[in-house]
Order: C-alpha cells, then structure tokens, then sequence
C-alpha cells in the first residue's frame, strides 16, 4: 500500500485549562424567540448537536450558534448543543448515545461510524472550494529548528506541544508523516510533550513554551486572525499532503422525517440566492475556513482508516518485539483489522 501521501494572550489559554475537560456545565437550548412565542412543541425532544471543540469550547460554541439558532428556526424543532472541550468528551457524548448529530473529525468519525451507531451525511467544503486542509508542524520564526532535519537530528532535546491522540491533525497526521517512518514515537522522541487545543499549542510556542507544535492550516488561520502579531512569529517547518474535511454525522435512530429535514437544511444552507444566500454565508463564515457542506457518506473516512493503518504498521515494523513470531502476529492483526474496517466502510 502506498502511503506516501501521509507525510489567543494568556486569557485564551487559562480559558482553555478551566474547561480543558470534559462537558461544558449543562446543555444550551437555543430556544430563541421562536421557543417564547410558542411556535416550538415544549414536549419535542431536542435536536442535540454536538461540536468538535476549534481553539476552546466556548469559542467553538459562539463559532455556531447563529447557524444552529436558524436551524431550530426553520425546522420549528428544539436544538441544544453538546459542547465539549476535547475529543474524549464528545466521543463518550456520542457513546452514550447524548448526540444525534455531530461535527467530527478523521478518527473520531471512524470510531462513531464503526461503533456508535451513527452515519456520515455531509462534509465541510472549505471557503476555496477544498474538502480538506493540511497537517502542520510548527515553530516560532526564529528557532533554531529550521525543518524536519533540524528536529529530528537531536533526540530528546525539544518541547512538543500537540493535541489529543483522537485529533487527526494535532496527533495522528505528524505521527504517521513524520515520526513513525523514521522509527519514532513523539511521546518519547520528545525531551517534553504537552497536550492542549491547537490554539493554545501555537501561543506555547510564541511564547517560548514549547519548541515545536502540531496544528493545521484552518487553525492557523484562525490563530492569525485573533493575534496576528503573534501568528506573524510563527513558521511552518513541515506540511502534510491534503487531509479530507470533518464530516457532519447522524445518528442512526434518529426519526426519518427529522433526519431528511435536517439533511436538507445542511446541504441546501448558504446555497441560496439573494440576501438570504448572503446572510447564511455570512453565518458560515463564522465556522473556520467553512464555505458549506457537500453530501457524502461513510466511504469519505477511508483514508483515515489508511492512515490508521499504516501507522500501526510502521510501529509494528520498527517496535522490538520478544520473537519475530510475535512481531508478525501483530502485524496479521493490523492487517485483519485494516480489511474489517474497510469492509464495514464499504458497506459490505
């Protein structure tokens, strides 16, 4: 298999801790003045939408609500929001069944497609026109790293930063691109490795915190648009090849009629014309780098489990096993596992 295509100051960070885990206090009913009015039914249960966390949980709320308040609007249903402030938080929402719909990433789509019963319908197009960004790392402009070379010639010497193991582009696109083919684990590769949001990883390393951080060009958009003094200290270093955008996903149970409105909201929203197609552009334009969304389904997460795949294969390849026979065991797995979860994307 081929898998060379792999390859905010400080009030936004003490923000960032105070809600660096777990769900934001309660859920936010969106009830608007259409709820006052009487024009939603009290008794239907809410739409609960849940939003993967771009910079903070608060900003990433603020970032949609607009989008979801029109949404409650036009389909007169209630709609709340499930905000988290890390993957693990929205993947254990989605778990437990407290999501019916879900903006997600890479692995994190994968694993609710896989096992938590819920459908890809859509993804993100970018303001360009895109299905997909890039992964980045990344250093201040004066470091004395100045590419890939420089990093990887002094083990255990650099401070990383980087995001969650279930962020495509904060963990696994750096991972698999860089680290893994070379014999490497950045967990141990590193001197120091903190964990956080993309937004505050990239004011660790303005701020001389860290050496190097993982992030994306999406975030670093948004990054420079909030400090753009600060974003103008910062240096790409090393560029992954196009990752394919988050998809909105479905869950499975959710009533026919409500689940065909709720698809046709999203995929007609900022196509119209005239002053309402410009009010909902506007509105999505509030969302990083989001243009609008195009129908797709489960098949578009196949790279993903690619890239999953040649991970663990190349750490599987480079790790030191007990016997060759134990090495090629978990390689067997890797491979049976590779097939299954293509299979299932396929729909086979």
């Amino acid at each position: 298999m081929d898998t060379s295509w792999l390859h905010r100051l400080r009030n936004h960070h003490r923000l960032a801790c105070i809600v660096s885990r777990g769900l934001i206090l309660g859920l936010l009913l969106f009830a608007g003045n259409a709820l006052a009015s009487g024009q939603l039914p009290e008794s239907a249960s809410p739409i609960r939408f849940g939003i993967l966390p771009i910079g903070s949980a608060s900003e990433s709320l603020e970032q949609w609500r607009l989008l979801l308040e029109e949404l409650q609007k036009r389909l007169g249903h209630p709609v709340t929001t499930v905000s988290v402030s890390s993957y693990t938080g929205l993947s254990d929402a989605i778990g437990g069944q407290q999501v019916d719909i879900a903006f997600l990433s890479g692995k994190l789509a994968v694993e609710a497609v896989m096992h938590q019963h819920m459908q890809v319908f859509a993804q993100f197009v970018r303001s360009d026109g895109a299905r997909g960004n890039t992964g980045t790392l990344v250093v201040r402009s004066d470091s004395p790293i100045h590419n890939l070379e420089d990093l990887l010639a002094k083990p255990d010497h650099w401070r990383y930063a980087r995001s969650e193991k279930l962020s495509v582009t904060g963990y696994i696109v750096p991972e698999a691109g860089v680290f893994a083919p070379h014999g490497l684990n950045s967990d141990t590769f590193f001197a120091s490795v903190r964990v956080a949001d993309h937004q505050s990883n990239l004011l660790s390393v303005v701020n001389g915190e860290v050496d190097v951080a993982s992030s994306n060009n999406p975030d670093m958009d948004l990054f420079r648009r909030h400090f753009p003094s600060e974003g103008a200290q910062l240096k790409v270093i090393w560029r992954s090849p196009l990752i394919p955008s988050g998809v909105l996903v479905l869950r499975d149970g959710l009533p026919s009629p409500l689940r065909e409105q709720l698809t046709a909201f999203i995929l007609t929203y900022g196509k119209a014309s005239g002053e309402t197609g410009v009010r909902e552009r506007a509105q999505l334009a509030r969302i990083p780098d989001l243009g609008g969304f195009a129908a797709q389904s489960n098949q578009v997460l196949q790279p993903f489990v690619d890239m999953q795949y040649a991970l663990l294969r190349q750490r599987a390849e480079h790790g030191q096993w007990v016997s060759p026979q134990a090495q090629q065991a978990q390689l067997v797995q890797i491979e049976q596992d590779y097939q299954r979860d293509t299979r299932a994307l396929l729909g086979h």
